[in-house]
């Protein structure tokens, strides 16, 4: 085996916190001796051990001798005690006599301390194995790292015309297909929060939880935030009223909160004309270490962040039905190419036809 092949199997491990460790990235790591892997870990769930610390502890259970191994870690190893000691000391510890990266840790609190730590007790350091696959395995921590604000993704949904609703009049009426539910679902478990306008929660009252099979007990809910300069939220909806997952309301001025449950947190932010600016609502997420956003809705939220090209990444489903509407609610794919962003993948999900986009170099 060769060192991408190592480094392969540290992404493959990494994987298997993709729920459950948020806000701290995705983190696999393996110990090699002689051509072979004689430990393996990850992190697995906020609080618990670092991938180097798993992969030690892994080692130290089953009598393996880690002195004179080589390690492969996705992220260049912590140099400072957070909810656990440093790993840059754990792996000093376990004598390995060489460290091989997958991509330097861009954290403020990290970079290049990890590094220069182990440099300094004579470890041997290299860095970029498979750089490219370990940087996009945890795109949405390495975006908040260099901006400060989380990594946007807008979900839309239309029918066969670009329609978005049927008759204002009328109950909502779901069109996509359970596939595209289903994977509306996958979007929001692994998103660390949903964003959507007041009139969506008025038209939809919607729970904006993880719903479906692949839902686990370990998983971190994703926040829920409503933009609402005016205090229209219905105190009675599903938001406001079940404590389901943390909430967050967008205002433009303080209002009286003596109503609200205590999941509800109230951020005041200004507005102009009677709107937020949604540049300052990512950065109000960004501080609260919101890393990936998922914008669920509607029309003019969906708008508001592509006209600002705020928009890193895009999934648009287009359903086979024709809604019954007087309404001038309309989104297409031109929407999506004028905010900069490209068409990268069609695929068919039921009747429905699922176009994926990202935003242009």
């Amino acid at each position: 085996m060769q060192d991408e092949d190592f480094m392969r199997r540290a992404i493959e491990l990494a994987e298997k916190g993709r729920f459950s460790v948020r806000p701290n990235p995705l983190v696999g790591c393996v110990l090699v001796r002689d051509g072979k892997i004689i430990a393996e870990g990850w992190h697995d769930h906020l609080g618990g051990l670092h991938a180097e610390q798993m992969a030690i502890a892994d080692a130290e259970s089953r009598g393996v001798e880690t002195q004179g191994s080589v390690a492969y870690v996705t992220l260049e190893p912590c140099n400072h005690f957070g909810r656990t000691p440093p790993c840059s000391e754990a792996l000093m510890w376990a004598g390995v006599k060489k460290v091989i990266i997958g991509v330097a840790d861009p954290n403020p609190t990290v970079r290049g301390g990890g590094v220069e730590a182990l440099s300094k007790e004579g470890i041997e350091i290299e860095i970029g194995v498979l750089e490219k696959e370990c940087h996009d395995q945890m795109s949405g921590f390495m975006h908040w790292c260099e901006h400060r604000r989380p990594q946007v993704l807008l979900k839309a949904a239309t029918d066969n015309n670009g329609r978005i609703d049927g008759d204002p009049g009328k109950p909502a009426v779901r069109f996509s297909t359970k596939e595209s539910l289903d994977l509306v679902h996958e979007i929001r478990r692994d998103s660390m929060a949903i964003i959507v306008g007041v009139n969506t929660v008025i038209r939809d009252d919607p729970k904006l939880t993880v719903r479906g099979k692949g839902k686990s007990t370990t998983d971190i809910t994703p926040k829920r935030v409503i933009i609402d300069p005016n205090n229209r939220i219905p105190m009675d909806c599903h938001l406001m009223a079940v404590p389901d997952a943390e909430t967050y309301l967008i205002n433009a001025k303080r209002y009286d909160t003596s109503n609200d449950n205590s999941h509800v947190n109230r951020i005041v932010l200004p507005s102009e004309n009677g709107e937020i600016d949604v540049e300052k609502i990512l950065d109000c997420l960004g501080d609260l270490e919101v890393q990936t956003l998922l914008v669920e809705g509607g029309l003019e939220t969906w708008k508001r962040f592509l006209e600002y090209k705020l928009v890193d990444s895009a999934h648009l489903c287009i359903s086979d039905v024709e809604l019954d509407a007087q309404n001038e609610d309309y989104f297409y794919k031109s929407h999506l190419e004028d905010a900069g962003l490209v068409l990268k993948e069609e695929i068919k999900l039921g009747n429905d036809t699922i176009t994926k986009w990202e935003r242009g170099e």
